[in-house]
């Protein structure tokens, strides 16, 4: 599935109007989960629900009815998604499903839209009133055929409003091979080391833009609650934060791309990043980081190479010396590795990018499956 990404270019009353086509969808989403909650209902209870509220609510009627059943899909993956926690027993909180209050988009399947053939207008036709929008950029959606479009995704974010077109395609990348083996370990220091001592430099976005944001932030805080002032400084601090999350993800895919086009398999630490992110020191360093990102991306480009990308366990991977496997406890602090039995000196990430590709080599590395839903 490949996704295409439009900014829009329509009027006010059309911008109001795909907001209130996303009020809709929060909406039946909630009704369905209250739906669930109270009777135990199923999916296709919560799809034959859609018919229901329809005929109960004049607004809702006005949206698409695929575009119904796609919020009442919503719904029935959160609840899919708690049932399948908890059948696998997984510790801690296990997802309970909640009612939205944030919904930012709404989902149209195969009707209640029709793109012009020329791919730089689509209009929508259910009784919202969103109407003709102009597409803003360079893609070439015109070019597959109908029929391939599975999904039209209207989204709103912090500056402005775009549209997503999913096309059921695949895409095809011939991996030209290298003979490169790499582990690589992720760090705060620098944003990973390699086993060949390669680093790359931690680009810390948000610690650059955090003085900007504190600003702005304190800025809002000042603002008359319920005013027109209070909510453009809103507006403000949301587009700061937004491009903090894109020049970040920005910088995750390059560094991915690169790569696993230079290499025939990478090996990385399988991390409980979430559990990490509790250590109250090192939390917001962890987080702009973005490891998970960036490995995501990093299987993402190894399937579509089709290369073998492999975690394995994070145990001792700092600890033992890569050249004779002697355990050399060491704190965090502790940045250099110094080996008493063999005198191997090496930084402490290099050794443990060492090891990470040693046990992928082994019995011990399984291939990684968490790929982006977006390309």
């Amino acid at each position: 599935m490949l996704i295409y990404e439009y900014k829009l270019d329509c009027t006010k009353a059309q911008y109001a109007a795909i907001d209130e086509a996303i009020r809709v969808c929060q909406f039946i989403r909630n009704k369905c989960l209250r739906l669930w909650m109270d009777d135990h209902a199923s999916k296709n209870d919560l799809q034959c629900y859609c018919a229901v509220l329809a005929k109960e609510y004049s607004f809702a009627n006005n949206l698409n009815s695929q575009a119904r059943q796609a919020a009442a899909d919503r719904a029935w993956n959160a609840i899919q998604r708690f049932y399948t926690n908890c059948k696998a027993k997984k510790p801690g909180k296990k997802g309970y499903p909640h009612f939205q209050h944030d919904n930012r988009s709404v989902e149209y399947k195969t009707s209640g839209w029709k793109l012009e053939p020329d791919g730089r207008h689509i209009t929508f036709k259910d009784g919202c009133g969103i109407g003709r929008l102009r597409l803003v950029g360079t893609r070439t959606i015109e070019t597959f055929p109908i029929k391939q479009i599975k999904r039209v995704r209207l989204i709103r974010r912090a500056d402005g409003y775009y549209v997503q077109f999913a096309v059921q395609s695949d895409r095809i990348v011939e991996h030209e091979p290298t003979g490169a083996t790499v582990g690589i370990d992720v760090g705060l220091k620098a944003y990973y080391t390699d086993s060949n001592g390669h680093t790359v430099e931690n680009p810390r976005y948000y610690r650059k833009a955090e003085a900007h944001l504190k600003r702005l932030q304190r800025r809002l805080s000042r603002k008359k609650r319920g005013s027109k002032n209070r909510l453009k400084a809103r507006k403000q601090v949301a587009r700061a934060h937004l491009k903090v999350q894109r020049q970040r993800e920005d910088f995750a895919r390059k560094e991915a791309n690169a790569l696993v086009t230079s290499h025939d398999l990478i090996a990385y630490e399988d991390l409980k990043i979430a559990n990490m992110v509790r250590n109250r020191h090192l939390a917001k360093s962890i987080s702009d980081a973005g490891w998970g990102q960036f490995l995501q991306w990093v299987n993402y480009y190894g399937s579509l190479h089709a290369i073998p990308i492999m975690k394995v366990a994070p145990h001792f991977t700092s600890q033992d010396c890569s050249g004779c496997s002697t355990l050399v406890k060491k704190s965090l602090s502790v940045r250099t590795h110094i080996c008493p039995g063999c005198g191997l000196v090496l930084d402490r990430d290099h050794n443990a990018a060492r090891n990470i590709l040693e046990k992928a080599l082994s019995t011990e590395g399984h291939s990684g499956t968490d790929a982006p839903v977006s390309a």
